[in-house]
Formats: C-alpha cells, structure tokens, sequence
C-alpha cells in the first residue's frame, strides 16, 4: 500500500516543523518529543510517519495508547494523513487486514501478550509510536512487556505532555542522562513547553477560579470538625475539607457549578458560540450527583461519561460536535477527552498529583484562533493552587528521588488512574454536614488576583464576566483593575459591609451572631492574605505564619475574633 501524499497534507506549526527537521536530519532509532498538551504531537508524529513510510524505511506503524478511547482518535488522525490504522485489533485475533497500514493498541493489549506483538514487528519493519510513554512505567510488567513486543522495531517515536513519573521504573527507550545532582533525568530530543506554545498562541491561556469556604463534617466517633479551605491546616483536616466541599449532597458544589455555567454564558456570548463545560469528578456517585444540580441550572442534562461505560467514546464524540454545554466525566480526562471547543472546567476531584492536574487541565488549552481563554474552578487547596501557579514548569522523570520530595504521591496517582465506581473506605470514614463556597481568588500567569466574594455578589461576577477573547496581557490588565477596586471597596467597608470607623480598618462588633462575626472576619483576612500574596509571590501558609508571629495567638481555625482583627489590621499595614 503506497504511503500518503505529503504535498496534500495541512501545514506544520513552527515547533513541529523544527522537530520533524531534528529527526529527518539524525533518523535515530529512538526519538522523544515532549510537548504540552494541545501542541499537537499526534500530527508530528504522524508526520514523521509519513516520511518513513514514503522513503520505505518503514512498511507498518503500530501505535500504543493508554486508553481504548484514543485509539479511535489515532486511527482518525491517521486516516486524515492518509495512513490507514486499525484501532480493532484484538490480541485474540492477531491478523490484520491487508486494508490497513498498521494497528493502533492499548498498552494493556501490549501487556497481556508482549510475543505476539513482537512478532508483528518482527513481520514487516515497523515504526511504534508510544504516545504518552509515561504509562509504559505504571507497572514493571507493563514496562518489561514494552521492551519485548517492541525492541525489533525499526523506529521508535515516544511522546509526552506531561510530567512524567517519579519511581525509579526507567521508562522503556527513553534515555536517562545524570544532571548535577547526579541523579538520572530523562532526555528529550524535542521539547516544547506551556510556556513556548502560549507565546506562539497554540494553546489557550488558562485562567483559575480558586473557591475556598466553610465545611463541617462528623467522624465515625461522632466528633463534629470544621475547616475552611485554603487555610493552613493539618493534612487530614484538608483532605476532609475538601471532600466534604466535592459532596454533592452539600452548598459547595452547587455554587460553583452555577458560578461555572454564568461564566460559560459569558463566554458564549463573548465570541465563542460553541464553548463547552467539563466537570471532572472523582466516582460515578459523585458524577450522578454532578449532572443533577447542572441539569436543575441550566435545563439541559450534561453528557456523563463514565470510566466502565463500553460506549464512552462515542459519548465524547458525540458531545465533542454538538453545541450541548457540559460533560461531567471520572477518570477520562487523563488523556481520553480530545474536545477543542472545551473552554471551562471544574477540577471536583481530590486527586492532586501534578500528572493528573497536567493532564485534566491538558483538556481545556487547545487554541482554535487567537484570544480564546480557557476557565478551571477547582477548590482553594494549597497543593492546587501551587501547581495552578506552576502551570509552565517542566519536569523530567528523575530516577532515585523519593515520592514525597517532588510531591508526588504514587499511591494518589494510582487513585487517579484506578476505575472507581463508589466512595472508598476513607470516605465513609466520615460524614459530610455543610460546605459553603465562596471565591477565594483568581489565579492567571502564576499571580494571585482577587478577594473573597460570595455567591451572587456584584464582586464575583466581576470575575465571571471577564471577556472570553483576550490576548493575555489584557486578562492580566482586567484582573488587575478588578482587584484593585475591589480591594478600595473592601478597605471603605467591614466584613458585615458596614463602614469602617474602628482604627487599623476592621468593622466594629454589630449584632450579628458570633459565629457568623467570626466567618466574616475569616473571610476577610482570607481575602487580604490572598492580596498580599499577589503582591509579593509568598505563600499564603507563610503569610498566615507571620501574621502569627507579629501578632501572637493560635492557628486561624482555632483563633478568637480579636486574634483575627489584629491580623487583618497587621495585613492592611502591608497592603
């Protein structure tokens, strides 16, 4: 079968015609390109591909997915480059029609029988693409399978677009080089970062909504807790916190799932007609859950996509040419979803790995034409917001440095990946009574902007209303402003919104109930940390602590009012 048509292909970005030059000029047997989510690696590929399959240094292509759901993507890609794949191909079947030039598989297929794909390659020279290689390292035998069904290829392309695992399983044919540490780091032949492809207007920018709020939850003991998110608080109260915040029996999700439709609204009617919405949530309990409260806010139900439904894919694709608004998803999104006129997510999981985060907020930066934004609304949780504001690191996968140090949780990871159809035993380790959510601040190029609104308020919507076509540096512009007026206004007011007649800025006692004084206050020194982080990079743990160190008293949650007016006039100082 004769190889596709170069000269009717689309043209190249920039960053791929220089990768497809880098590899034409060395043809190296092993070859890793690592690019940001939406770059396009898959036409690179496939380009490459092309080129070998015309000079016949290669008569077959075999490539090897994580999911069932991108082999259908890869087969269609191919097909568009005129190269026929197979993504069928079942292992009890083992022949391929004469139709196609090659099979698209799962790395599963490869594991469950290495030798047969082996002698597949072994059959006709066979370039393997090994797209998102980093799950040829989730187990030792999906690795060791790799390396044997793929070791006779001819050529072998691996991609990536997101930061590889940190065990020590070496990742099959990727080379490792020793850094100044002297500890082995993973070497790319290509590299194209966030960073790069926001610069050249290939990926969209990514504006984060971070709502924190009170919670209240019951253990097992019948002891009665509660936190507010995004405070410095002991790990398991955080975790608490934030699960109780995802329940969807509770306040939280629903004011933020209403605050995420007002902003696909907006940015429907701000030039992208067709923008969709994903939820990614962590169980198919709490997805059910998800849909319901959209269904009863916007009148339509969302497409729910679950990680056991045999029809999945055809429900992402589905939706993905449709107009309808949202999806609510488990597990897909890793590397499952290819939807580009997905413009507006909310991260309702507690997963926190900097893979998975990569790669759900992967789903949401495809650019179609110049100014679109993207908007995540994800829960005011330090671990998050760090990697929000770490949207342009890269990193290899290092071998020999332990879990903890990089901050990536393995067993997290394999939460992440794993199907799950219920809450596990730690969830019912507790239960959930309230959560309220409120904005706690918006992130956008690695700064903090904003302070605490509520729900409805004429300061949230300040914040929803941003235009949905704007070059990054009028985003940054707008969100500036819009702190900046939004910070006078709360220096004129108190947390009760009263006027401010009490030295140092805070609002005198009124006749509120004093847990509701003490949430009030809580906000506004929530908000005033967040300003003051915007302005000096400081972690908002870090600011909380010096607050306590200039002004004495216990942590926040456990601080009495008059501990929190003296941190908040001690912040206003800064300010």
């Amino acid at each position: 079968m004769p190889g596709p048509d170069q000269a009717a292909l689309p043209p190249l970005r920039v960053w791929q015609r220089r990768a497809l030059t880098r590899y034409l000029a060395r043809r190296p047997q092993d070859f890793l390109a690592v690019a940001t989510p939406g770059a396009g690696k898959t036409s690179f590929a496939l380009r490459v591909a092309g080129e070998l399959l015309a000079d016949r240094t290669v008569q077959a292509v075999t490539v090897v997915t994580p999911t069932e759901h991108l082999k259908s993507q890869w087969a269609a890609a191919a097909a568009r480059h005129g190269i026929a794949l197979d993504p069928e191909f079942r292992n009890s079947v083992g022949a391929v029609s004469r139709d196609f030039l090659g099979v698209a598989v799962t790395y599963a297929q490869v594991a469950a029988h290495p030798m047969l794909h082996r002698a597949r390659t072994e059959r006709r020279r066979t370039l393997v693409i090994l797209d998102e290689v980093h799950h040829a390292g989730d187990a030792l035998s999906w690795g060791d399978a790799v390396r044997e069904a793929f070791d006779p290829a001819v050529r072998r392309v691996a991609l990536t677009g997101t930061p590889f695992r940190s065990d020590d399983n070496p990742i099959p044919f990727v080379g490792y080089e020793p850094g100044p540490d002297g500890l082995l780091r993973s070497s790319s032949d290509y590299s194209y970062g966030y960073g790069e492809a926001l610069r050249d207007g290939v990926v969209r920018p990514v504006i984060f909504l971070a709502y924190s709020g009170e919670t209240r939850w019951r253990t097992r003991a019948g002891d009665e807790h509660s936190a507010r998110l995004g405070e410095p608080l002991p790990r398991e109260y955080v975790a608490r916190a934030w699960r109780t915040a995802l329940d969807p029996a509770g306040e939280w999700i629903p004011a933020v799932l209403q605050a995420a439709d007002t902003r696909l609204s907006q940015v429907r009617a701000g030039g992208i007609p067709d923008a969709g919405g994903l939820v990614i949530a962590s169980d198919h309990t709490s997805a059910r859950g998800y849909a319901g409260h959209l269904a009863r806010i916007t009148g339509e139900s969302p497409a729910v996509v679950l990680s056991d439904d045999p029809k999945a894919s055809g429900r992402i694709a589905e939706f993905g040419e449709s107009r309808q608004r949202w999806m609510v998803a488990v597990r897909m999104v890793s590397e499952g979803v290819d939807v580009p006129r997905l413009a507006i997510g909310v991260y309702a999981t507690s997963v926190n790995t900097p893979l998975f985060f990569a790669q759900a907020v992967g789903r949401f930066v495809r650019a179609r034409r110049a100014g679109e934004t993207a908007s995540v609304f994800l829960p005011s949780v330090q671990s998050l917001l760090a990697l929000a504001g770490e949207m342009e690191a890269e990193r290899d996968h290092v071998l020999g440095v332990p879990a903890d140090e990089e901050g990536w949780a393995e067993d997290l990871l394999a939460r992440a990946n794993a199907e799950r159809d219920e809450p596990g035993e730690d969830d019912r380790a507790f239960h959930t009574l309230e959560a309220r959510a409120e904005l706690d601040q918006v992130i956008f190029d690695g700064a903090s902007f904003g302070l605490t609104a509520a729900p409805g308020t004429p300061e949230e919507e300040d914040y929803l209303g941003l235009p949905g076509l704007l070059a990054p540096d009028q985003v940054a512009l707008l969100l500036r402003q819009r702190q900046a007026r939004q910070l006078a206004e709360q220096r004129r007011a108190g947390p009760d919104g009263g006027a401010v007649d009490r030295p140092g800025g805070s609002a005198p006692a009124t006749a509120q109930a004093p847990h509701e004084l003490r949430q009030a206050l809580r906000r506004e020194l929530s908000g005033l940390v967040a300003a003051h982080h915007h302005r000096t990079g400081k972690p908002h743990g870090a600011i909380h602590a010096e607050l306590r160190r200039a002004c004495g008293g216990p942590p926040v949650a456990a601080a009495t009012v008059e501990d929190i007016r003296r941190r908040i006039d001690e912040v206003r100082r800064w300010l």
